[in-house]
Parts: structure tokens; sequence; C-alpha cells
């Protein structure tokens, strides 16, 4: 009988192939200190669910989870603009189409109840139905930093205007003498007047004066916080002007536009802004589209009530600039008037044409900045 010899050498083991993993799609649910992230396959399974803290290594690692499961190439955020703004940018800057989730509805709330893991799958479900179509914006380029720059004028604008109606306040109950002092000057030679006044702060005196004296400190400190905060302004106002000089001076060179003006309508469009579809879909984010209100006989179209009440505010400017200092403007005004058309419609009319304009310039910044 033959022997069969068994080789001494062990059979190479077989390996198993790892199917290529598919792709997921992300949701998170965002929060101050700690995002809530659910993993969704593209037939709505719930493929994982985890929590990361709100930092630079926790994204690192939230992504790096998300990677396990499959190619992440979709994310759905809730509050892209506040807590989720940082988390927006990193997914943004690592290739991924980040859309910006609303909460839940009410109905919706009350029939699956409210947890983090839920608001999570929620912005997974709108991105894979197709209901979350705002895309996030990039909040890393000129655009946010005029959106800093603005806010911050703001609220110095604001603080002045309280500082002033303080100080005449103040003045109003001040004592007669001093009152008749400062009667009668402009508010700049008022507010140097009683800046000075805080030169005497160190001979206050206790006696019948001392009311008095406190007056005319409180007077000196409110002036100087004027002066501080105009500084803070016009140093602002600066800013932004050399932003849009920079970045978009073709806005410059258009009748009635300003850097103010400018800087408004660059925020309203955002850093994207291939977002924007068409000059109709920027008319009406401004709020200048028109709405129908026809009945009977009468056809009629009024103005928008809703959009960007800001950059609504700005197209106004613009238009009534124009109907100033633009030829052309005013015979379309005249021509119009002619016609029948109430000022309210003409100025409609003449704020959606503006819009028009606005747009085919501020779609050149896809193209990157101008030198």
């Amino acid at each position: 009988m033959a022997r069969t010899t068994m080789s001494s050498t062990p059979p190479a083991p077989q390996t198993r192939r790892r199917r290529p993993a598919g792709e997921v799609v992300l949701g998170v649910d965002t929060h101050r200190d700690a995002h809530v992230a659910v993993l969704l396959s593209l037939m709505g399974a719930v493929l994982a669910t985890d929590e990361f803290p709100a930092t630079a290594a926790g994204y690192c690692d939230l992504l790096k989870w998300a990677r396990k499961s499959g190619a992440v190439r979709r994310a759905g955020v809730e509050g892209t603009g506040s807590y989720g703004a940082s988390l927006s940018r990193y997914l943004l800057a690592q290739g991924i189409d980040v859309f910006d989730v609303n909460r839940m509805d009410r109905a919706d709330r009350r029939r699956r109840g409210k947890s983090d893991p839920l608001d999570a799958q929620n912005a997974a479900r709108a991105v894979l139905s197709g209901r979350a179509r705002a895309r996030a914006k990039a909040g890393d380029g000129p655009v946010q930093i005029a959106r800093m720059y603005k806010l911050t004028k703001a609220s110095a604008v604001k603080a002045r205007t309280q500082a002033i109606n303080q100080l005449k306040s103040v003045l109003v109950t001040a004592e007669p003498a001093l009152r008749e002092e400062l009667a009668g000057l402009g508010n700049a030679e008022l507010f140097r007047i009683c800046a000075r006044f805080t030169d005497a702060s160190g001979k206050e005196e206790v006696g019948e004066d001392s009311g008095l004296q406190a007056t005319r400190i409180t007077l000196g400190l409110l002036a100087c916080r004027i002066g501080q905060l105009s500084e803070q302004v016009r140093e602002l106002d600066d800013r932004l002007a050399r932003l849009v000089e920079c970045h978009a001076p073709q806005l410059l060179d258009v009748v009635g536009i300003g850097p103010d003006t400018a800087v408004t309508l660059l925020i309203t469009v955002g850093d994207n802004p291939e977002r924007l579809d068409s000059e109709a879909s920027f008319a009406a984010l401004c709020g200048v589209s028109p709405v129908e209100r026809s009945s009977g006989r009468r056809q009629y179209r009024r103005l928008n009530r809703g959009g960007d009440r800001q950059a609504n505010a700005a197209l106004h400017r613009i238009v009534f600039t124009r109907l100033r200092v633009d030829p052309r403007t005013k015979d379309y005004y005249e021509r119009r008037i002619k016609e029948g058309k109430t000022r309210r419609e003409i100025v409609r009319c003449l704020k959606r044409y503006a819009a028009r304009e606005v747009f085919h310039l501020v779609k050149q910044l896809q193209s990157g900045p101008r030198s």
C-alpha cells in the first residue's frame, strides 16, 4: 500500500474579502459643550450613535468615527450659525457638503419624543430625503470678517446713542447755572466742554455744591464715553471700507452704493454666493420680489414684507439716492408717474432692478476677489 506524504507547511489561511463600505449620512445635534452624532445608511437605517466634545479634537474624533462606517459626503447639522458653526467649518474644510437643518416640528416631537439622538437622526433624515437644502455658510472669508465688524459697529452705535440720551437727560435736570452755561451748543461742542469736567474730579468737595459737582463729573464721564465710542465707530467704518475696496470694489462703482450699503449686501449674500441660483432668489432673499394681490379686474402687486430687512433697507437707500442724483432714475420715475403708477409701486420696481444689478455684481465673487 502506498503511503501518502503530507507537506510540512500548513495551508495558507483563507482571507475573507471585506466589502467596501458604502456612503453614510451624518446628522449632528449641536450644543455648547458636546455634539451628538448619528450615522444613517442610504436606506435610512441607524448605524451608530455617539457623543463628542465641542472641541477641535472632538471634531477630528467625530469624523474619524463616522468614516469607519463608510464614506461621508453629506452631513446635516443643527444650528450652523450658532453652536454648530465651528463644526460646520471643519466639515466643509474636509470636503463634506454641510446642510443647515431646522429643529423637528412640534407634531413630530409629540409623536416621537424629544432627545439629542432623535434630533441628530432628524438632521440626517432631512439630508437623506432632500428636505434640507440650505447649505451651511463657510464662515471663513471676507463676509465673515465684515459680519464681525458690522456686529461690533452696531453695538457701538447703540451704546453711543444711549450715552448721548443719558447726557442730555442729566443736563435737563441740572442746576440752572450749568444749563445756561451749556445752552445753545451743538453736539460736538457740548461733548467737548463736558469732557473737560472730568479734570475737576479730584477737586470734589462735600457741601452745598456737591450735587452740582456730581452732575459735572457725570456729564464729563458720559462725554468721554461718547468720544471713545465715536472713535471705535470711525475705526470700524475705515476697516469696512478697506474690506469692500479689497474684495468687492465693483459694488462701489454703482451709483447709490457706499461702503456701508455694500457691506450689508455682502453679508446678505453670505460666504457662498453660489447658493443663490438666480436673481429672482436674491430678490426674494432681500424682500423685493413682487407679491400678487390681484382681485377681480384689478391687477396689482404689493411689496414683499419678508426677506432680510437689512438688505431691503440697503436697496431702499440705493433707490432714494438715485432718485436724487441719477438722471436715468429720475426719467424712469417721471415716465411711470405719467402711466398712472403710484410712488410706492415705482419704488418697488426700482428696488427690484437694483437687486438685479447687485446680484450680477456679487456673483463675480465666485471666481475670487479682485486684486
